[in-house]
């Protein structure tokens, strides 16, 4: 998987936290082991009563460990998206039961 990640290395991605968070950024680097460096990044906070709150994070470290699913974000799109009117549930964490 580090390896595919390698070429969206300087693209704007979006990272899924296996603690429900969501974190938006510039792709900085990746190692063997999936940690990723983000840049210019924020954590989208999801509510159902308000829009999305964005958190500035500026540059960020995120363990392999803790990265659920990653993608590239269509900056176009995400911009003329108005963040202030989308309603979710925040993302429940991750769960592993024996």
């Amino acid at each position: 998987m580090a390896a595919a990640l390698k070429e969206i290395v300087n693209k704007q991605v979006s990272i899924l936290t296996c603690d429900g968070r969501s974190i938006v950024g510039q792709l900085r680097g990746v190692d063997q082991v999936t940690n990723v460096i983000l840049d210019e990044c924020h954590e989208r906070v999801y509510s159902a009563d308000a829009g999305v709150e964005q958190v500035v994070l500026g540059l960020y470290i995120i363990r392999g460990d803790n990265i659920a699913l990653i993608g590239e974000l269509d900056a176009d799109l995400d911009s003329k998206t108005d963040l202030a009117t989308v309603r979710a549930r925040p993302i429940k964490p991750v769960v592993h039961s024996l």
